[in-house]
């Protein structure tokens, strides 16, 4: 009986999807925090304001974290300023969110450091590799539950 060799972690490439997306997210954040944001209160605004997402429902699936995590980073952005939480028609359990003029305009700073971010890493591809890594991650993608427990 031949012995199985070991599994060896930074051979997955799996692993190195991980560690690249971490690292993306790492100098995201750095860039983010000098305006007061984190990657959640990022995506907050993105979800409400460029994909339309008014209920905290839509805004946690849009995001893929629990209604939790959502509550606490609407709570927080609410508090600075950023959005406002209006209770809806006609009975008032149904919670609408919009972002005030501030909110657009940290919203408006932010998005040249994403698309900064996106263009450092995806720099070092050759043309027409991104679209097929894009094309191969959804492949990988495909057929699992989009739902996050935690982003």
């Amino acid at each position: 009986m031949t012995a199985r060799p070991p599994y060896r972690l930074q051979d997955s490439i799996l692993y190195q999807m991980t560690l690249t997306s971490r690292l993306q997210e790492r100098r995201l954040e750095e860039g983010l925090r000098g305006l007061g944001l984190t990657r959640i209160t990022w995506c907050v605004l993105l979800a409400v304001h460029n994909e339309g997402c008014a209920r905290p429902s839509e805004i946690a699936q849009f995001i893929g974290i629990d209604r939790a995590a959502t509550s606490r980073a609407l709570r927080q952005m609410e508090a600075e300023g950023w959005l406002r939480r209006e209770g809806g028609a006609p009975d008032r359990r149904t919670t609408t969110v919009a972002l005030t003029p501030q909110g657009v305009g940290l919203l408006e700073r932010a998005t040249p450091l994403a698309e900064e971010n996106n263009r450092h890493f995806l720099d070092k591809l050759a043309p027409g590799e991104a679209e097929e890594l894009a094309r191969l991650m959804a492949r990988i993608r495909a057929g699992e539950a989009r739902d996050l427990v935690r982003f």
